[in-house]
């Protein structure tokens, strides 16, 4: 063997090296943290409390599961959950993709900063305004101010994800449409529309992930019957006493759905970040 190619072939496995040691290091405290409200979960009271701790108790134990559902009503929680996100993430899809078109299209890169500062703007800087707001139309203690606050949050992830990808498709394509006799509607709809569907997958998986987790919306606009799992899961301490059990059994199950929604349309996030990433 060439000792030149060696040598290529040592500095290739010593980056892979690297580069996996470094995801190691970046991922494991995550996970480390899951698998130990995993291990919350499934222990009673006596091993949570335990001593040195224990990991892996020697009987496992649903009953923190059967607090939460009992103490609460967890399945309306959910179906409020998946209704705010879902709505949220349509309206987004709705509004922010034609609007990321026409940024992009007309180059306009003031109006793209604009959407950034939006996104990275603390959610309490619109917080007190719409809550007055909703309480004078009298919506405060329904899903529907839900659903609009989380909006900040969703659309400008929309707008920003698609801007980028609408800027990796050749303007060539729609210009050829309008000089066939489309209107720039029918261009976008028939043209830009269909390509651009990796991006709009990922700006609406994103959306649904960063709504479902949102915490400061759901605790100050929801009502007794319109929360949110996180403020589930806040509604699990008390003040007199703080287990462990049944909090980390409410932190699964508010985890689990967003984690089997990760692990299913991951290649689409990569391949939808790639081709939004590249420029033709």
């Amino acid at each position: 063997m060439d000792l030149s190619q060696f040598g290529w072939q040592v500095r290739h496995y010593v980056r892979r090296a690297g580069l996996a040691f470094a995801v190691a290091v970046m991922v494991s405290p995550a996970v480390l943290f899951f698998l130990w409200m995993l291990s919350l979960a499934f222990k009673t009271e006596v091993d949570n409390a335990a001593y040195p701790p224990v990991f892996i108790p020697d009987r496992l134990t649903f009953a923190n599961f059967e607090s939460v559902f009992k103490a609460s009503p967890f399945f309306q929680y959910f179906i409020n959950t998946v209704i705010v996100s879902g709505g949220a993430t349509a309206l987004a899809l709705l509004l922010g993709v034609p609007a990321g078109y026409g940024i992009s299209r007309a180059n306009a890169k003031g109006l793209a900063v604009g959407v950034l500062i939006a996104r990275i703007t603390p959610g309490l800087s619109y917080l007190i305004p719409l809550f007055i707001l909703f309480q004078f139309v009298g919506l405060t203690g329904t899903l529907w101010p839900l659903v609009i606050i989380h909006l900040v949050i969703t659309l400008p992830i929309v707008v920003w994800v698609m801007i980028g990808f609408f800027d990796t498709l050749p303007a060539q394509l729609e210009e050829a449409a309008i000089m066939d006799g489309c209107s720039e509607w029918q261009a976008f709809r028939y043209i830009a529309l269909p390509l651009s569907r990796p991006g709009i997958v990922v700006s609406a998986i994103l959306s649904v992930i960063f709504s479902w987790n949102n915490f400061i919306f759901g605790v100050v606009l929801a009502g007794r019957e319109t929360r949110t799992l996180p403020v589930a899961v806040y509604n699990v301490l008390s003040f007199d006493q703080l287990s462990w059990g049944p909090l980390a059994a409410a932190g699964l199950l508010v985890t689990l759905p967003v984690l089997i929604l990760t692990v299913f349309v991951q290649r689409d996030i990569v391949a939808g970040m790639t081709a939004g990433g590249v420029k033709n």
